[in-house]
């Protein structure tokens, strides 16, 4: 069986990965009526490795239901935080902790009989998950070049109250597009506008259709986190992307599709590996008491842009790749069918029009007939990056909080220069296949066959 380890780093990162670890235990336990380790839950579960420079949300994990899970011997921590400083965490931190961070890597390594992926969770805009969480991705590569690695990364949106969150994303982003296999790229303000959304939902004005106690949404009183705390909500969703994407890897199906898979069949160009999710039901547990989606419709749902989790509009803008992973009762002609059908809306790049990867896991998530979570590899994910850019411009231009960042040791400016070309290198290869998009060549006729 092939196993995954998990990286979590800096707080969003670890508050991410807490609600993760959650949902799944609450998954497993829900198959497995025994309340025994099975040879998934096994494998899966004790991999872990736990990075954060403050020691409050690490400190919360081992004090809480959730501490049998993890190994203490997996986790690092300090006590004095980045001071959302992009260079204390990849510098100073990320020298002093090298050593003790590749040794809690390999100790997670052995545990694995067929290591096939790291997924590494953090965030963009603070010190500890833009600088250490890059910094850890490099050592990932330098020390495990072979195995895939998948990063979710969680950006600031233009209201973040850091104001050097636009420094701290940039410099991340260089590393992310050259260290990284695949980007799962999730927007603050895209979670914020899901979980206003389900919280409508909730409150349509029918009789018991409030979000019930007990639910991933808010996590409420039953789960084993205890009480909601802030971000619960927005944390849960990631969650659930990091459910569905690891589903085959916990269990069967008829279309299991291995994580390594996902970079090998959706990245065509390497540093183009950002790709979109977005998912279907975007609630868990059935929190919200609104009819199930039938199975067409959630397909549909998947391809509209209140179910991605980050702001941008695929169908004007050019596929390379899509992946769907389905979890439920569901056939590969139900797939096949919907693929067909979906297909004429959805402009893919002349060379790859037949760019679909597909995985079916039998168990759907609790509370649900089915889940779909679609990864798509698009250029629309390039207004993002242009925002993203503009904002960094702004506070660079003005060198304004430059002195911060400089004044920690190995820090040089070369290095923002160095980012903003390397996004912007990013941004204009994106471009150029979008300039495609107008003459899109539609296939050769096939010889006939004399007979």
């Amino acid at each position: 069986m092939t196993q995954s380890i998990v990286v979590q780093v800096g707080q969003c990162g670890n508050q991410v990965g807490c609600r993760f670890w959650d949902l799944a235990l609450r998954e497993h336990a829900h198959v497995n009526k025994n309340g025994l380790y099975d040879e998934a839950l096994g494998s899966f579960f004790r991999n872990a490795v736990l990075v954060d420079m403050e020691e409050g949300v690490v400190n919360e994990i081992l004090q809480g239901p959730l501490r049998e899970v993890f190994d203490s011997t997996q986790l690092l921590t300090d006590v004095s935080g980045s001071g959302n400083n992009w260079a204390v965490g990849h510098m100073t931190y990320g020298s002093a902790y090298r050593e003790q961070i590749v040794d809690k890597l390999r100790k997670a390594a052995e545990h694995c009989d067929c290591l096939q992926c790291f997924f590494l969770i953090h965030s963009m805009g603070g010190g500890t998950g833009s600088g250490l969480g890059t910094r850890v991705l490099g050592l990932l590569e330098e020390e495990f070049p072979e195995v895939c690695r998948i990063v979710s990364s969680i950006y600031p949106s233009a209201e973040d109250d850091v104001v050097t969150s636009p420094y701290n994303s940039v410099l991340a982003m260089r590393e992310l597009t050259e260290h990284a296999d695949c980007v799962l790229p999730v927007e603050n303000q895209s979670l914020v506008d899901i979980v206003n959304k389900i919280r409508q939902m909730s409150h349509g004005g029918k009789p018991g259709s409030a979000i019930k106690r007990d639910s991933a949404v808010i996590s409420g009183q039953g789960g084993l986190s205890g009480a909601e705390k802030p971000f619960d909500a927005m944390n849960n969703i990631v969650a659930n992307l990091l459910l569905n994407i690891t589903s085959s890897a916990r269990f069967d199906g008829s279309l299991n599709m291995d994580l390594n898979e996902i970079a090998m069949n959706l990245v065509p160009f390497p540093r183009l590996h950002y790709l979109v999710p977005s998912l279907t039901p975007l609630y868990t547990l059935a929190d919200v008491s609104v009819p199930t989606r039938r199975l067409d419709q959630m397909f549909s749902d998947a391809f509209s842009k209140d179910h991605q989790l980050i702001r941008a509009d695929p169908k004007r803008c050019l596929y390379l790749a899509c992946a769907l992973m389905v979890r439920g009762n569901v056939q590969v002609s139900d797939l096949r069918r919907n693929i067909e059908r979906l297909k004429p809306s959805l402009p893919f790049v002349s060379w790859n029009q037949e760019g679909w990867k597909t995985g079916l896991c039998s168990v759907p998530p609790v509370g649900h007939s089915h889940s779909l979570l679609a990864l798509a590899n698009n250029t629309c994910v390039k207004p993002t990056f242009m925002e993203l850019r503009e904002r960094f411009t702004k506070l660079y231009r003005k060198k304004a909080h430059l002195h911060h960042y400089l004044h920690v040791e190995g820090m040089e400016q070369s290095f923002f220069s160095e980012a903003l070309g390397s996004l912007s290198s990013l941004i204009e290869e994106y471009h150029q296949l979008d300039a495609t998009k107008g003459r899109l060549v539609p296939d050769a006729p096939r010889l006939g066959i004399a007979t």
